[in-house]
């Protein structure tokens, strides 16, 4: 018995720390195969969205860097900053020695990206385009950062929330939506974006859907001949903006224009609708409400 005991501590002796260090392995958003020789335990976020990820997906306190506007959940705010999208400090990344930093891959110029590669740390690039890509960034993020239990049930909360929604509103009666991103100039969102996901969700359709780029440039006739039954803009969330936001009473000098004759003039928190992370159920939430009203309205003009 003591020699069975003795070697059952040999072996624990043994392959605990092999296990402690298991490499782990995730796939990103742009396709490429991301390996840790161990989980992450000093991780950088380049994005706001990324830095929200993070903390949902239970790996907050591994967060040792993050660009500005990381501002949820509050406890981000005290996380040093290291830039933002347009300049990042890479110096101040690389003194704080980050075993694994998460891109936004789309939102980083690619000129910083060269210069980050150059440091031979472990990119994980980060850009949900659809819904459900919130519930697998976090659970393939918690694979990375060994907290995949908590990664796991954020993105079961997260579907359980999507898919309340989506039973309650997708199909009851459509409602065309113009989403105002910018007004000068006039700016909106195709239907790659995941805004346009949420639109969809609430039983809305996108006016612009079929435009190209992701983020195109209309005019003011353009969206007067869509005539949308509902216009939808970004509102001042907790993020300080650089500029005014976009504004919605520009509408009213058509007052013909069917979301203005039905007072279907939308303002939604825009750091719960643009952040591609747990909190856009909260957004669209507020989306569905809003669209229902429209499509409330709608109906007893007819």
């Amino acid at each position: 018995m003591r020699a069975a005991a003795m070697a059952l501590a040999l072996l624990a002796a043994t392959t605990l720390p092999c296990a402690a260090h298991a490499s782990v392995t995730a796939i990103d958003d742009a396709g490429n195969t991301v390996t840790l020789p161990a989980p992450a335990q000093r991780v950088v976020s380049l994005a706001p969205h990324v830095t929200e990820l993070l903390y949902a997906a239970g790996g907050g306190a591994k967060v040792v860097g993050a660009v500005a506007y990381s501002d949820y959940p509050p406890e981000a705010q005290k996380v040093p900053r290291v830039g933002d999208n347009r300049a990042l400090d890479l110096e101040r990344i690389a003194a704080l020695k980050p075993d694994l930093i998460v891109v936004w891959r789309h939102g980083n110029a690619q000129q910083q990206l060269d210069r980050l590669r150059a440091l031979h740390i472990p990119l994980f690039f980060s850009e949900p385009h659809r819904l459900d890509d919130v519930a697998t960034s976090l659970t393939r993020l918690g694979v990375l950062l060994d907290t995949q239990d908590a990664a796991r049930a954020a993105a079961k909360a997260y579907r359980r929330d999507i898919a309340q929604l989506r039973a309650r509103y997708a199909q009851r009666a459509p409602v065309s939506v113009f989403y105002e991103v910018w007004d000068q100039p006039l700016m909106t969102l195709n239907g790659s974006h995941m805004i346009s996901d949420v639109i969809a969700l609430c039983g809305g359709r996108n006016v612009f859907a079929a435009l190209e780029p992701l983020v195109p440039t209309v005019s003011t006739e353009a969206v007067l001949a869509a005539n949308p039954d509902a216009i939808v803009a970004a509102s001042p969330g907790a993020t300080p903006p650089d500029r005014p936001l976009p504004g919605l009473e520009r509408w009213r000098a058509w007052p013909a224009l069917t979301a203005v004759a039905r007072g279907n003039l939308f303002a939604i928190d825009g750091d719960l609708l643009t952040r591609p992370a747990p909190r856009i159920a909260q957004g669209a939430a507020q989306l569905c409400k809003d669209l229902d009203l429209a499509r409330s309205r709608d109906a007893a003009a007819h």
